[in-house]
């Protein structure tokens, strides 16, 4: 019974002490500045971008404070910076955004896990209808293949 304290103690203070080692792994959380946006349709379309996009595909990331506690903060910053690479609203270029429409219209985008941390970001039916018709005006829409 005794062994099996010290064991589990043991085991307790290991698994403490590497939390606390991992806190200092570095972790990229910086925000480059803003290149250029897209020409968006209206500022109702780029709202609604700011509020269901642009944590992780823009320049202007909102880090909450879970994305400074390792090992989620590995996480979240690797989250924002493979979304940046496929779509990043702070450095636009033209013929970018065109899977955007496509995307958040089958409901890949946002990703359920930032929807339940971020709130804000669901849009109800009239606002989704909405965005998708301003990002289909911003940026075009992915031609259909055959």
């Amino acid at each position: 019974m005794i062994f099996k304290k010290k064991v589990v103690k043991r085991i307790l203070f290991a698994l403490i002490f590497v939390l606390v080692v991992i806190q200092f792994i570095p972790v990229d959380r910086t925000n480059p500045p803003v290149i250029r946006e897209p020409d968006w349709d209206s500022p109702k379309t780029r709202g609604f971008a700011v509020r269901a996009c642009f944590d992780c595909h823009s320049n202007q990331t909102i880090w909450p404070i879970y994305a400074y506690i390792a090992p989620i903060s590995w996480l979240v910053a690797s989250d924002v910076s493979e979304a940046r690479e496929k779509l990043n609203m702070s450095e636009w270029k033209p013929g970018d955004g065109k899977k955007a429409a496509k995307e958040f219209r089958i409901g890949d985008m946002p990703v359920i896990y930032y929807k339940w941390m971020h709130p804000k970001s669901w849009l109800n039916k009239k606002e989704k209808e909405e965005f998708l018709k301003g990002l289909i005006a911003t940026f075009g829409e992915e031609k259909k293949e055959k």
